[in-house]
């Protein structure tokens, strides 16, 4: 198998499950792609996950709109710009395996984090913040929602989901405008974020009946459990070159 095929068939079941959850609970398609994504070919990262992370709230912004907090998102989106600039920063000036072990400590980082269901205050200042870490980690992996939905944990399901989603589409098109800017977003990575729409359309379609019948809390535990490992293996491997 072609290493363009093992991407478009592997990256695409690590969408289609990231997307499953982030259907669900309203974020973690970032969580369990990128990292196998970046695993299998660091060239088309954060790019490709970033066309996908483009895409993906669309579709929930169709249900569920009514439900953003526009303050929270402006607030948010004001400490993203200034954090995106340094996640630009770190895609020019760090290599692609000190990246992918940057990656993956993220990932980590993220899934201990959100384990651990943290309690933090939502307000304009906490929200801004969260936006700045994300527009760090976003830009320069493509991860960048556990810092916002740890602010917005304690909301009611479809404002969490329709404010993550308004706040993801506006973050991607930004990054993706930035990394473009830097000389980092190569044609192979908008195709391959292309195709990787398609499973993630059939996650969300999925993501539909888990959300209704399914425990949130062990769905996503489960899915953390695999985005874990496979930063694990994104840095071992890494540091093994």
């Amino acid at each position: 198998m072609s290493n363009e095929l093992l991407v478009l068939v592997v990256g695409g079941v690590a969408v289609f499950a990231g997307a499953v959850v982030q259907g669900s609970v309203g974020f973690g398609l970032g969580l369990v792609a990128a990292p196998v994504l970046a695993l299998l070919d660091p060239g088309i990262m954060p790019g490709a996950i970033q066309v996908v992370n483009l895409t993906m709230p669309l579709f929930t912004l169709a249900a569920e709109w009514r439900r953003v907090d526009w303050r929270g998102v402006g607030f948010a989106l004001l400490g993203r710009l200034p954090g995106s600039a340094i996640g630009a920063v770190i895609v020019v000036y760090v290599s692609v395996y000190t990246l992918g072990v940057f990656v993956g400590v993220m990932v980590l980082v993220a899934v201990a984090l959100t384990a651990r269901a943290l309690s933090v205050p939502r307000t304009g200042a906490t929200v801004a913040a969260a936006g700045f870490v994300s527009g760090i980690t976003g830009t320069a992996t493509g991860i960048g929602g556990p810092p916002i939905a740890l602010v917005y944990q304690g909301a009611k399901g479809p404002e969490i989901r329709a404010t993550l989603a308004m706040f993801f589409s506006v973050s991607a098109a930004q990054a993706l405008v930035i990394l473009a800017l830097v000389g980092h977003l190569p044609a192979r990575a908008l195709t391959t974020g292309a195709v990787l729409v398609v499973p993630m359309v059939l996650g969300f379609v999925v993501s539909g009946p888990v959300r209704r019948y399914l425990d949130g809390g062990r769905v996503r535990a489960a899915v953390l459990t695999v985005a874990g490992v496979s930063a694990v293996v994104l840095i071992a491997q890494s540091l093994a070159v």
